[in-house]
């Protein structure tokens, strides 16, 4: 039974990975730590988990996370970097849900993130952590970036046309929705009930942190400079994220049947689902679950020659927490799908 350490439980993705790995086979949460709800058992913050996790939450500052083989960092960015020394030399695997290891660049990770990076010699061999796109990579790593939610959808939509070299890389479109649980737990007045219910807007159009980090991760892709549009918005709904990408085909490419493109990159994946010609997946449809659905469309007329993907997720699971559970099933050689199969909630 794999000990899983959690630093930083009491927010949305902590709460989501004690969720998953409450019914994980083969993983036992044997410590999580707050620094201000020390002592307190965690089922009382989360009535949800009575009866499934028998656990108070330690001091950050004396819990000896050591004794677990991995840890997930569900914390602020800079968390992760200053203990990842530590915890590597004790054999302890890391999977940081912040981006102190997603992007290679320190002097990128500094312009966005504000932060000098600590470890620099292990940010270069942390493995990004997208199962789909760097299965081998996270299977012997010993620390993991999770991805942000945002380029999950972007990177699991645009990949099947960039390996191949069909549409136009420098010009990609990225319109993209999320709930309001992305933002954390954290009490901000742009979160708050009354700002952000019936309410609807975008937010870093002149720029974001996830597009430094999507477009590094892209550029891995395509043999030609990747040129991402990328703007961001707050709907008025709890968790869900759904994206609609557009891309150019090049006239070469013209007669390439997209949708067996996209089934056939797709076909083996157990939580990407391509779906049917011309469906609409909505976000409820993957609610709760580490499922990523995308639908491939091509539009008549004067714009026959865009390919427009829509690609819905739950920002928490597989935007998060559960794509993290994923990831450290590929590093301890468990089933991958192991404590994931959950079924979509409706309604």
């Amino acid at each position: 039974m794999i000990k899983v350490g959690i630093v930083g439980g009491t927010g949305y993705t902590g709460v989501e990975l004690l969720r998953i790995l409450a019914l994980h086979p083969d993983a036992k949460v044997t410590m999580i730590t707050s620094r201000k709800e020390a002592g307190t058992p965690v089922a009382d913050m989360y009535p949800s988990l009575r009866g499934h996790l028998d656990l108070p939450f330690s001091d950050t500052a004396t819990a000896d996370l050591t004794q677990c083989d991995v840890v997930f960092y569900a914390t602020p960015h800079g968390v992760a970097m200053a203990d990842a020394p530590k915890m590597v030399a004790a054999g302890v695997r890391i999977i940081d849900l912040a981006a102190d290891f997603r992007l290679q660049d320190p002097a990128q990770f500094e312009q966005w993130y504000k932060l000098s990076h600590s470890c620099p010699d292990l940010l270069a061999e942390a493995a990004y952590g997208l199962p789909e796109l760097n299965r081998a990579a996270i299977a012997k790593a010993r620390i993991v970036a999770n991805p942000g939610c945002y380029p999950t959808t972007m990177q699991l939509g645009f990949a099947p046309l960039l390996r191949h070299g069909l549409v136009d890389a420098s010009h990609l479109i990225a319109d993209c929705k999320s709930g309001v649980s992305g933002a954390g737990r954290k009490a901000e007045l742009g979160t708050a009930f009354s700002e952000a219910s019936d309410n609807f807007k975008a937010y870093g159009v002149t720029g974001h942190r996830h597009h430094p980090e999507t477009v590094e991760k892209l550029q891995l892709l395509s043999k030609e400079p990747v040129g991402l549009l990328f703007t961001p918005h707050l709907v008025p709904m709890i968790r869900g994220m759904h994206s609609t990408l557009y891309a150019r085909l090049k006239p070469e490419a013209m007669a390439t049947d997209v949708q067996a493109l996209f089934e056939d990159a797709y076909r083996d994946e157990p939580f990407v689902d391509v779906l049917p010609p011309g469906a609409h997946p909505d976000t409820r449809s993957t609610r709760a679950s580490n499922m990523l659905r995308i639908a491939v469309h091509r539009p008549d007329g004067e714009a026959g020659d865009t390919v427009v993907l829509l690609v819905v997720q739950d920002n928490l699971v597989k935007g998060a927490s559960g794509q993290a559970v994923q990831c450290m099933n590929l590093m301890f050689g468990l089933l991958e799908t192991a404590g994931l199969r959950h079924v979509p909630v409706l309604p």
